[in-house]
């Protein structure tokens, strides 16, 4: 492996994610958080329903088969993708049960009772625990690792890999505002502690991809067990 490009990180993912966060940021200043999340929760139609009531669940439980793939091609990036959804997750829900946040079903029926929000059928609600965006943290520790991969492996079209990478994040970030199980303000929480997270391996990874067990794979792993019996 050549090590300098084992060191580089998703720089297309990081900037893509970073103009995201400014942007978000600046239109959470300017605009109350009732008023944003009517305007990016007022279109709705059955086949939105449907596509954004299950892809929200790619940050449930999918990346854990993910980590599984990865088995399969390398060992340490396996490692580091369910370090990073593992330790990530703790971050979300220990700030989710200290700021203990109300969820906008809740919030609109207390601060805006004259309100009805458009609700998808079948998707259970929840009240409280809304600030960070546990699925946005997920969607972000998933996919930026999966970035990090393709980049730090020079795979073919990387920078293209990377947009892809991160628009399906992006998509799944907007489902928990299209199903209305967070505010705008909880996805830009959820952003920072997903990339954060992530970000706090980079010094270890660069020295962990110098040892030879991070390219080991399932495949290899057996293939040394029978021979040695």
């Amino acid at each position: 492996m050549d090590h300098k490009c084992a060191k580089s990180l998703p720089s297309v993912f990081l900037g893509l994610s970073a103009a995201f966060i400014v942007i978000l940021g600046i239109i959470l200043l300017v605009v109350e958080k009732g008023t944003l999340h009517l305007a990016m929760n007022a279109y709705h139609d059955r086949c939105l329903d449907f596509v954004f009531q299950y892809y929200t669940k790619v940050g449930e439980w999918i990346p854990y088969l993910f980590v599984a793939g990865l088995l399969f091609y390398k060992v340490g990036w396996s490692g580091l993708l369910l370090g990073n959804i593992v330790v990530s997750g703790l971050i979300s829900q220990g700030l989710k049960y200290a700021l203990n946040t109300e969820r906008p079903l809740t919030w609109f029926a207390n601060h805006m009772p004259d309100v009805q929000l458009t609700l998808v059928e079948g998707v259970r609600m929840s009240q409280y625990y809304s600030c960070p965006s546990g699925h946005t943290v997920t969607f972000f520790a998933l996919f930026l690792t999966l970035s990090w991969v393709v980049c730090a492996d020079q795979i073919r079209r990387h920078q293209l890999w990377q947009v892809l990478f991160f628009c399906l994040t992006i998509l799944g970030c907007y489902s928990r505002i299209y199903l209305s199980q967070h505010f705008a303000v909880d996805i830009w929480a959820g952003t920072l502690v997903g990339i954060g997270a992530s970000l706090l391996w980079y010094p270890l990874v660069v020295w962990l991809q110098k040892k030879a067990f991070w390219d080991w794979n399932l495949c290899l792993l057996w293939a040394k067990i029978k021979k040695n019996h």
